[in-house]
Protein backbone atom coordinates (compact mmCIF):
# COMPACT_ATOMS: atom_id res chain seq x y z
CA UNK A 1 0.00 0.00 0.00
CA UNK A 2 1.05 3.97 -0.70
CA UNK A 3 0.11 6.66 1.50
CA UNK A 4 0.85 10.16 0.62
CA UNK A 5 -0.29 12.71 3.61
CA UNK A 6 -0.12 16.31 1.84
CA UNK A 7 -0.06 18.92 3.93
CA UNK A 8 0.15 23.02 3.79
CA UNK A 9 3.04 23.66 6.40
CA UNK A 10 5.41 21.71 8.34
CA UNK A 11 3.73 20.19 11.59
CA UNK A 12 0.17 20.20 10.11
CA UNK A 13 1.33 16.39 9.52
CA UNK A 14 1.05 15.50 13.64
CA UNK A 15 -2.74 14.96 13.34
CA UNK A 16 -1.86 11.89 11.24
CA UNK A 17 2.07 11.00 12.28
CA UNK A 18 0.81 7.73 14.51
CA UNK A 19 -1.21 6.50 11.70
CA UNK A 20 1.70 7.16 9.09
CA UNK A 21 4.19 5.19 11.78
CA UNK A 22 2.36 1.86 11.94
CA UNK A 23 1.75 1.84 8.16
CA UNK A 24 5.56 2.35 7.75
CA UNK A 25 6.22 -0.21 9.99
CA UNK A 26 4.13 -2.65 8.62
CA UNK A 27 6.16 -1.88 5.22
CA UNK A 28 3.84 0.42 3.51
CA UNK A 29 5.41 3.38 0.86
CA UNK A 30 4.69 6.69 2.94
CA UNK A 31 5.54 10.10 1.36
CA UNK A 32 5.28 13.16 3.25
CA UNK A 33 4.44 16.17 1.13
CA UNK A 34 4.16 20.00 2.12
CA UNK A 35 2.98 22.27 -0.61
CA UNK A 36 4.41 25.38 1.12
CA UNK A 37 7.95 25.93 3.25
CA UNK A 38 5.83 27.78 6.01
CA UNK A 39 8.33 30.62 5.33
CA UNK A 40 5.91 33.15 7.16
CA UNK A 41 6.25 31.84 10.85
CA UNK A 42 8.15 34.16 12.98
CA UNK A 43 10.56 32.67 14.19
CA UNK A 44 12.37 32.51 10.78
CA UNK A 45 12.24 36.65 11.81
CA UNK A 46 13.98 38.07 8.39
CA UNK A 47 15.79 35.09 7.14
CA UNK A 48 16.01 34.96 3.11
CA UNK A 49 14.40 32.26 1.48
CA UNK A 50 17.24 30.48 0.49
CA UNK A 51 17.74 29.80 4.75
CA UNK A 52 13.89 29.32 5.20
CA UNK A 53 14.22 26.50 2.31
CA UNK A 54 17.58 24.43 4.14
CA UNK A 55 15.58 24.77 7.47
CA UNK A 56 12.35 23.56 6.11
CA UNK A 57 14.59 20.68 4.16
CA UNK A 58 15.77 19.70 7.48
CA UNK A 59 12.54 19.38 9.24
CA UNK A 60 11.16 17.44 7.10
CA UNK A 61 14.22 14.75 5.89
CA UNK A 62 13.77 14.69 10.39
CA UNK A 63 10.32 14.29 10.44
CA UNK A 64 10.47 11.30 7.44
CA UNK A 65 13.40 9.52 8.86
CA UNK A 66 11.76 9.41 11.87
CA UNK A 67 8.71 7.09 10.83
CA UNK A 68 10.84 5.50 7.82
CA UNK A 69 8.47 7.84 4.90
CA UNK A 70 10.08 9.58 1.76
CA UNK A 71 9.02 13.21 1.59
CA UNK A 72 8.89 16.35 -0.70
CA UNK A 73 8.26 20.05 -0.67
CA UNK A 74 6.48 22.50 -2.90
CA UNK A 75 6.83 26.16 -2.74
CA UNK A 76 3.08 27.48 -3.52
CA UNK A 77 3.83 30.26 -1.27
CA UNK A 78 2.84 29.96 2.41
CA UNK A 79 -0.78 31.99 2.75
CA UNK A 80 -0.68 32.67 -0.69
CA UNK A 81 -2.25 29.47 -2.09
CA UNK A 82 -5.09 30.21 -4.43
CA UNK A 83 -6.87 26.41 -4.84
CA UNK A 84 -5.95 26.48 -8.53
CA UNK A 85 -5.72 24.38 -11.75
CA UNK A 86 -1.74 24.93 -11.75
CA UNK A 87 -1.40 23.93 -8.30
CA UNK A 88 -3.43 20.54 -8.64
CA UNK A 89 -1.34 19.95 -11.12
CA UNK A 90 1.59 20.16 -9.80
CA UNK A 91 0.39 17.79 -7.31
CA UNK A 92 -1.50 15.72 -9.80
CA UNK A 93 1.74 15.04 -11.68
CA UNK A 94 3.09 13.67 -7.93
CA UNK A 95 0.59 11.24 -7.90
CA UNK A 96 1.20 9.99 -11.17
CA UNK A 97 4.83 8.94 -9.59
CA UNK A 98 4.06 8.17 -6.55
CA UNK A 99 0.42 6.10 -6.93
CA UNK A 100 -1.17 6.35 -4.05
CA UNK A 101 -3.80 4.06 -2.74
CA UNK A 102 -4.95 6.45 -0.04
CA UNK A 103 -4.08 10.27 0.49
CA UNK A 104 -4.62 12.30 3.91
CA UNK A 105 -5.37 15.77 4.41
CA UNK A 106 -7.03 19.00 5.87
CA UNK A 107 -10.58 18.77 6.54
CA UNK A 108 -12.39 21.05 3.46
CA UNK A 109 -13.87 23.90 6.62
CA UNK A 110 -10.93 24.34 8.17
CA UNK A 111 -10.44 28.39 9.22
CA UNK A 112 -6.56 28.55 7.38
CA UNK A 113 -7.05 29.10 3.84
CA UNK A 114 -4.14 27.09 2.91
CA UNK A 115 -5.59 24.16 4.94
CA UNK A 116 -8.64 24.41 2.50
CA UNK A 117 -6.83 25.37 -0.02
CA UNK A 118 -4.15 22.36 0.09
CA UNK A 119 -7.46 19.77 0.96
CA UNK A 120 -8.52 20.91 -2.32
CA UNK A 121 -5.98 20.29 -4.67
CA UNK A 122 -4.96 17.23 -2.87
CA UNK A 123 -8.96 16.09 -3.77
CA UNK A 124 -8.98 17.71 -7.34
CA UNK A 125 -5.47 16.47 -8.22
CA UNK A 126 -6.89 12.74 -7.90
CA UNK A 127 -9.10 13.69 -11.57
CA UNK A 128 -6.11 15.48 -13.21
CA UNK A 129 -3.85 12.29 -11.87
CA UNK A 130 -6.38 10.08 -14.26
CA UNK A 131 -5.61 11.75 -17.36
CA UNK A 132 -2.34 11.50 -19.68
CA UNK A 133 -3.05 14.71 -21.60
CA UNK A 134 -3.26 16.76 -18.62
CA UNK A 135 -0.21 15.43 -16.58
CA UNK A 136 1.90 15.89 -19.76
CA UNK A 137 0.22 19.33 -20.97
CA UNK A 138 2.35 22.22 -22.37
CA UNK A 139 1.69 25.08 -23.94
CA UNK A 140 -0.84 28.22 -22.91
CA UNK A 141 2.04 30.39 -22.37
CA UNK A 142 2.41 28.53 -18.93
CA UNK A 143 5.76 26.32 -18.15
CA UNK A 144 4.20 22.97 -17.49
CA UNK A 145 4.58 21.97 -13.80
CA UNK A 146 7.84 20.40 -13.06
CA UNK A 147 7.67 16.40 -12.29
CA UNK A 148 9.31 15.96 -9.26
CA UNK A 149 12.00 14.04 -8.58
CA UNK A 150 11.51 11.08 -6.48
CA UNK A 151 15.37 9.81 -6.95
CA UNK A 152 16.24 11.06 -3.63
CA UNK A 153 16.52 14.40 -3.50
CA UNK A 154 14.81 16.64 -0.47
CA UNK A 155 14.78 19.63 -2.69
CA UNK A 156 12.15 22.15 -3.76
CA UNK A 157 10.96 21.68 -7.41
CA UNK A 158 12.11 24.49 -9.97
CA UNK A 159 12.66 24.21 -13.77
CA UNK A 160 11.45 23.00 -16.80
CA UNK A 161 10.90 18.75 -16.80
CA UNK A 162 9.44 16.64 -19.69
CA UNK A 163 9.51 13.45 -18.95
CA UNK A 164 6.54 11.51 -19.97
CA UNK A 165 3.98 10.26 -17.29
CA UNK A 166 1.72 7.41 -16.61
CA UNK A 167 -1.71 8.53 -15.72
CA UNK A 168 -2.37 7.10 -12.07
CA UNK A 169 -6.43 5.41 -12.36
CA UNK A 170 -6.43 2.98 -9.65
CA UNK A 171 -9.12 4.10 -7.08
CA UNK A 172 -7.96 6.49 -4.40
CA UNK A 173 -9.23 6.50 -0.55
CA UNK A 174 -9.17 10.29 0.35
CA UNK A 175 -8.62 10.89 4.09
CA UNK A 176 -9.01 14.37 5.83
CA UNK A 177 -9.09 15.02 9.42
CA UNK A 178 -11.83 15.13 11.31
CA UNK A 179 -14.54 17.83 11.08
CA UNK A 180 -17.82 17.71 13.15
CA UNK A 181 -19.60 18.77 10.21
CA UNK A 182 -18.31 16.80 7.90
CA UNK A 183 -20.90 14.36 5.99
CA UNK A 184 -18.23 11.81 5.55
CA UNK A 185 -17.44 8.66 7.59
CA UNK A 186 -15.80 8.64 10.36
CA UNK A 187 -12.45 6.46 10.41
CA UNK A 188 -10.27 5.99 14.04
CA UNK A 189 -6.87 4.28 13.23
CA UNK A 190 -5.69 2.61 16.61
CA UNK A 191 -1.88 4.13 17.30
CA UNK A 192 -1.01 3.14 20.83
CA UNK A 193 1.87 1.18 19.59
CA UNK A 194 3.04 4.36 17.91
CA UNK A 195 1.93 7.20 19.86
CA UNK A 196 5.65 7.75 21.40
CA UNK A 197 6.85 8.42 17.64
CA UNK A 198 4.07 11.29 17.25
CA UNK A 199 4.82 12.55 20.12
CA UNK A 200 8.57 12.69 19.55
CA UNK A 201 7.59 14.42 16.28
CA UNK A 202 5.14 17.14 18.21
CA UNK A 203 8.06 17.59 20.73
CA UNK A 204 10.77 18.40 17.69
CA UNK A 205 7.94 21.13 16.41
CA UNK A 206 7.31 22.18 19.59
CA UNK A 207 10.82 23.06 20.16
CA UNK A 208 10.97 25.51 17.03
CA UNK A 209 8.16 26.98 17.44
CA UNK A 210 8.08 27.51 21.26
CA UNK A 211 4.73 25.97 21.69
CA UNK A 212 3.38 26.20 25.15
CA UNK A 213 1.26 23.24 24.37
CA UNK A 214 2.87 19.86 25.76
CA UNK A 215 3.48 16.17 25.03
CA UNK A 216 0.94 15.37 27.82
CA UNK A 217 -1.86 17.35 26.30
CA UNK A 218 -1.00 15.95 23.07
CA UNK A 219 -1.54 12.35 24.59
CA UNK A 220 -4.68 13.58 26.17
CA UNK A 221 -5.94 14.32 22.80
CA UNK A 222 -4.99 10.92 21.29
CA UNK A 223 -6.41 9.33 24.35
CA UNK A 224 -10.05 10.99 23.66
CA UNK A 225 -10.38 9.88 20.50
CA UNK A 226 -9.28 5.95 21.81
CA UNK A 227 -12.05 6.21 24.22
CA UNK A 228 -14.71 6.63 21.19
CA UNK A 229 -13.40 3.86 19.35
CA UNK A 230 -11.76 1.32 22.51
CA UNK A 231 -8.26 2.21 21.93
CA UNK A 232 -5.53 3.91 24.63
CA UNK A 233 -4.77 5.90 21.70
CA UNK A 234 -6.26 6.69 18.35
CA UNK A 235 -5.93 9.06 15.22
CA UNK A 236 -9.45 10.38 13.15
CA UNK A 237 -10.38 11.03 10.04
CA UNK A 238 -13.65 11.22 7.65
CA UNK A 239 -13.21 9.30 4.42
CA UNK A 240 -14.57 11.35 1.73
CA UNK A 241 -16.09 10.00 -1.55
CA UNK A 242 -17.03 7.06 0.26
CA UNK A 243 -18.95 4.35 2.27
CA UNK A 244 -18.19 1.81 4.76
CA UNK A 245 -18.41 -1.65 4.06
CA UNK A 246 -22.03 -3.36 4.47
CA UNK A 247 -22.43 -4.76 8.13
CA UNK A 248 -24.93 -7.66 8.53
CA UNK A 249 -26.66 -6.20 11.45
CA UNK A 250 -26.82 -3.03 13.88
CA UNK A 251 -24.17 -3.90 16.40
Amino acid sequence: MRIMAVFAHPDDEIGCIGTLAKHTARGDEVMLVWTTLGELASQFGDQTHEEVTRVRREHGAWVAGKIGASHHFFDMGDSRMTGSRSEALQLARLYAQFRPNAVITWSDDHPHPDHRMTAKIAFDAITLARIPKIINEEGGGVPMAPAPDLGGSDGVDSGEDVRRLEAWREPVRFYQYHAPASPYPEVFTDITDTVEVAAEVMEYYQAFYRWTWNREQFLETRAVAGRLTGAKYAERFNLKASHLPARPYLH
